[in-house]
């Protein structure tokens, strides 16, 4: 029975690497790979011969999920769907997944990293049981994704929440930040590159500085505090490499609460958080998870 399922091109497109995957329409991966993102040049020609490959070996591609970085089209009645847009990656801008992914005549799927990993989370992970989810990564770059039964929310384009500019005193942290476009907003003041500029070492080398990790859970915390007020989700999830650093979610749970200040009352905001600002389930998988399902959506 296995063997008859439709399989699904499942691609999770993040800022230093692709994963690639052909899997079961039940989430079962049965050929995978990693390619160094680089530019299109380099990066889409690896990404077809994986799947020409793939399928050779197992059977045709019946739809394709790409849970992607960007900012990217991801409106499905735009013309320019799956294009990078104002993406400061080099390469990028106007590249399409549509370009490299048409030869295998199958329907494609595009949305963000972000949505695809709260997607991910939403059905087997963290996020399970819940309603609406809200999953950010906090790593090279910042973004949040928001599921609600099991869509992702949108409005013209996808969030950017990464681009909210949080509280900064240049007493406490001088650092102006690092994003091209806005200086000092959350990505960057607390990504991934940011934090390697303003100490030279990462957050997890930094660990023993309180200092250090109260600073970026702080701005953090203002993202968790906005996610609330405006989407008031079952759960907020928090991924990404940076925060796998030793006490920062933790802090995060000390300073969201503050910031909320006991206005926001419900069973799900639990004391102390601990069960209402998580890590993602699937760890490193979220990521690949939903743009499976993604890839199964195409299908109807």
């Amino acid at each position: 029975m296995e063997a008859t399922q439709p399989l699904i091109g499942a691609i999770e497109a993040g800022g230093t690497k692709f994963i690639a995957a052909l899997a079961r329409a039940d989430g079962t991966i049965v050929a995978r790979t990693r390619i160094p993102t680089d530019t299109p040049a380099t990066c889409f020609p690896a990404l077809a011969a994986f799947f020409r490959e793939a399928s050779a070996a197992h059977s045709a591609i019946a739809a394709f999920g790409v849970a992607s970085f960007g900012p990217i089209d991801i409106d499905p009645q735009s013309p320019a769907y799956g294009t990078f847009t104002t993406t400061p990656k080099p390469g990028w801008q106007g590249a399409r997944f549509h370009d490299v992914l048409g030869q295998f005549d199958a329907p494609i799927v595009v949305d963000t990293d972000v949505n695809g990993a709260c997607l991910g989370e939403w059905l087997k992970g963290a996020g399970q049981g819940c309603r609406t989810v809200a999953y950010t990564t906090i790593g090279t770059g910042i973004g949040t994704g928001v599921v609600s039964n099991g869509r992702s929310l949108m409005g013209f384009t996808h969030f950017e929440s990464g681009h909210i500019k949080p509280p900064h005193d240049p007493a406490r942290d001088p650092f102006p930040g690092m994003c091209p476009y806005h200086g000092g907003c959350l990505e960057g003041l607390a990504s991934g590159p940011a934090i390697l500029k303003r100490w030279g070492k990462s957050l997890d080398q930094l660990a023993g500085d309180a200092a250090a990790i109260d600073l970026v859970a702080g701005y953090i915390a203002h993202l968790a505090a906005s996610l609330v007020l405006l989407h008031m989700p079952d759960r907020l999830i928090f991924g990404g490499g940076v925060m796998k650093a030793p006490g920062l979610v933790e802090a995060v749970r000390r300073q969201t609460e503050s910031l909320l200040a006991g206005y926001v009352r419900h069973p799900r905001l639990d004391a102390g958080l601990e069960r209402y600002i998580v890590t993602p389930g699937l760890g490193d998988d979220a990521g690949i998870t939903g743009a499976i399902a993604l890839g199964v959506g195409a299908l109807r």
